[in-house]
């Protein structure tokens, strides 16, 4: 699934591209992904895009009058961007939004259908698809101690979790924990103080680094390989391959329909954890599948 970098990536890209152009289409290629009937989509047809906002994990789209796209790429779903006048590549589009300036394509790999696209009306429109998480990027660390502590959860579930941090997904949760030092299974209300000054830290610098990494990379193209594994990351991704700091063989835990990585050493006092009985812990605490995670709503 598209994290907080990916997700900011996009916003930037589509900002530049189509803030202030009109809207001239929308081609609905599969009616699965349109969730509403009102406001119809047709009525955002022949609008001009007011501007863009990163709304959790979700792309959102202003529209002049009120309306407001907003694009939920779930694990799969991707954007692609034609410029006016160019051939669109093969795949399987979804919707395409034909621009003044060109076509923002949204497709889906595989048979699942978990991209969304809702239309809705005002602010308050796409607040209701605001899990409520904090925004990490900017956020105090008495905030964050706040929001991690008010509930106990295993660590990798609060960090992943959209009603309590905002953007943070499997990928990045591992490389988080891993900077911190931190085992993913640590309760949150057993997290001492220096223990959550510590993951705050990390959590804004993987995050602020990862976002200009891949903005450099990217340079002014719009994003074409939005990936949950990328080279450089420290452990996702990485299983039975060295830890970049202390050589362990990075150890992973299924749980669900998502896995966790760490480095023992590095983040566990070299303990070696047992997929089966983690996996248990981990199913109680843990929602079955993404759609219901993603679903939660803010207590």
């Amino acid at each position: 699934m598209p994290e907080l970098p990916d997700i900011t990536l996009y916003c930037e890209a589509l900002d530049t591209r189509v803030t202030g152009t009109r809207l001239d289409t929308i081609e609905i290629r599969d009616p699965f992904v349109l969730r509403t009937a009102e406001p119809a989509v047709d009525t955002c047809s022949g609008r001009r895009v007011a501007g863009v906002r990163r709304v959790g994990k979700r792309i959102a789209l202003g529209l002049e009058g009120g309306l407001w796209l907003v694009v939920h790429l779930m694990v799969a779903g991707r954007l692609a961007w034609i410029e006016a006048g160019r051939r669109a590549r093969g795949g399987k589009a979804l919707a395409r939004f034909e621009f003044e300036r060109g076509t923002l394509v949204l497709s889906e790999a595989g048979s699942k259908r978990r991209a969304s696209l809702h239309v809705v009306a005002g602010a308050e429109g796409w607040r209701q698809h605001d899990p409520g998480g904090l925004e990490i990027p900017g956020s105090s660390r008495a905030a964050f101690a706040a929001r991690l502590t008010a509930s106990n959860h295993t660590l990798k579930r609060a960090l992943t979790d959209p009603r309590i941090v905002s953007g943070i997904g499997n990928a990045y949760s591992d490389e988080i924990l891993h900077a911190a030092r931190l085992s993913p299974v640590t309760l949150t209300q057993k997290l001492t103080a220096a223990e959550i000054t510590r993951l705050h830290d990390a959590a804004q610098g993987v995050l602020a680094a990862w976002t200009e990494r891949l903005r450099s990379a990217c340079g002014d193209d719009f994003p074409a390989r939005v990936t949950a594994f990328r080279d450089g990351m420290a452990v996702h991704g990485r299983y039975g391959q060295p830890c970049p700091d202390c050589g362990t063989r990075v150890q992973r835990i299924r749980y669900a329909d998502a896995e966790l990585n760490y480095c023992p050493r590095c983040q566990c006092g070299g303990r070696l954890y047992a997929d089966r009985a983690l996996s248990r812990l981990l199913h109680r605490d843990w929602p079955r599948t993404i759609e219901a995670l993603e679903a939660q709503k803010p207590p």
